[in-house]
């Protein structure tokens, strides 16, 4: 307990741990809805479009959501200036947001084609097209609270978003099957904004600006260099798992698609407990750090307390995957417990680069982002059309880690000058 109290990292996750465990327990079920009702195919399809919302609302912000993070931890002592900040960020927010989503509206019948195949479910895309410029704002109150360090208010608004959109999500399967499930992707995305606003309704004092005060030109800089990074990653990444995605369907079935996306949606449980919590702590850890060597002294904490809990946690769900498959899926997914081992190996290599990669995200290091993202996803990409033929879904699981590891190497001879740093 001692411990617990004096570490600020292990604080803030098992702070954030309630909120992970309510979210992966309400995960499981809402899988096995899935899974029961929709079957693999119905996997790849919900697949395919949380990588298209993931990509608008990337797309959306320009990544100038961790700007703002980075941005009032610099000026947060400063009110007046963080009016003008705050200010800055919206009216980019609402605007590139707007008109995105203008775009996915007119032009949702071949997003349809592309994603699912068919232009019959237009009607989800469009509606998630109109509702973008307010999941938009969302995440600038979010980002408000995040640099705020008001990390029980965005726990609070996780759990209560969580709960209700299973709630809808498993009333619309249950309803409406397929198209039920790419609506509530939609819907959930709008409960939360409401659940937000209601907070934010009693904070007021937190999210007070001058609205008249439209773009200050001194922040487009700061702006325009973590847009560059964040459009890179926002279009490759989620653009390299539908490719992969449609290469499967092509190449084998859209069943064995949904089982590759089912690994995906079962690695997103456990990573979600460590990711966030790292985007709650760390992020604002690095942006306020200023040389190498206070940066060493934070990797070190983040390699001695973030990396064995990770391992065995990853241990653990390797050990148990008979009981944790059998409670998210049907017999159709049995093939899982097969090929479970790369994804577990890949998401180890994945976090032991998040530690870095953080680093190169918060120092606006433009050069570094775009190598290490082009790195992974390119072999990624090649690697999973390669082994997919000859291995199947196996095939892709295995390209994954080694894309994984090619990249923490990569990165490694990056900083490599750093561990020659001294306090």
């Amino acid at each position: 307990m001692k411990i617990l109290k004096q570490n600020t990292l292990l604080k803030v996750l098992s702070l954030n741990s309630i909120s992970v465990v309510v979210s992966f327990f309400l995960g499981i079920i809402s899988t096995k809805i899935v899974s029961v009702f929709l079957g693999a195919s119905g996997m790849a399809l919900l697949g395919s479009f949380r990588n298209f919302s993931t990509m608008s609302k990337s797309m959306a912000t320009l990544g100038i959501n961790n700007s703002l993070v980075k941005l009032f931890v610099e000026n947060k002592d400063d009110k007046k200036e963080l009016s003008v900040i705050y200010s800055t960020f919206f009216w980019l927010f609402l605007l590139v947001s707007t008109l995105l989503g203008t775009l996915i509206l007119v032009f949702a019948k071949p997003i349809s084609e592309f994603l699912f195949f068919t232009i019959s479910y237009t009607s989800p895309i469009r509606f998630f097209g109109l509702l973008l410029p307010l999941m938009v704002i969302n995440t600038f109150w979010i980002a408000i609270y995040n640099g705020l360090e008001k990390f029980k208010k965005i726990i609070f608004i996780q759990i209560i978003s969580n709960v209700l959109t299973f709630g809808l999500t498993a009333v619309l399967i249950w309803k409406q099957h397929i198209y039920g499930g790419l609506l509530s992707i939609a819907l959930g995305e709008f409960l939360m904004v409401i659940v937000t606003f209601l907070f934010v309704r009693k904070d007021k004092s937190y999210f007070r600006f001058d609205l008249q005060k439209i773009i200050d030109k001194q922040y487009l800089e700061v702006i325009r260099k973590f847009s560059v990074m964040a459009l890179l990653s926002a279009i490759l990444v989620p653009l390299t798992l539908i490719l992969i995605r449609n290469f499967i369907v092509d190449s084998h079935s859209i069943e064995t698609a949904g089982i590759w996306d089912a690994v995906n949606r079962l690695s997103g449980f456990y990573m979600l407990f460590f990711s966030s919590g790292l985007s709650l702590y760390y992020m604002p850890k690095l942006a306020s750090l200023n040389t190498d060597a206070e940066f060493k002294i934070e990797l070190k904490s983040y390699l001695k307390t973030f990396v064995p809990l990770f391992l065995i946690m990853l241990i653990a769900i390797f050990l148990l995957k008979g009981i944790i498959l059998k409670a998210a899926f049907t017999d159709e997914f049995s093939k899982i417990k097969d090929v479970l081992i790369w994804q577990l190996l890949g998401d180890f290599f994945r976090i032991l680069t998040l530690a870095f990669g953080f680093q190169i995200l918060v120092k606006t290091m433009i050069k570094r982002y775009f190598i290490i993202e082009i790195v992974f996803n390119l072999s990624y990409l090649l690697l999973s059309f390669y082994l997919v033929k000859q291995f199947s879904v196996e095939g892709v699981l295995q390209a994954y880690f080694i894309a994984n590891l090619i990249t923490f190497i990569v990165i490694l001879g990056m900083f490599r000058k750093m561990f020659s740093v001294t306090k």
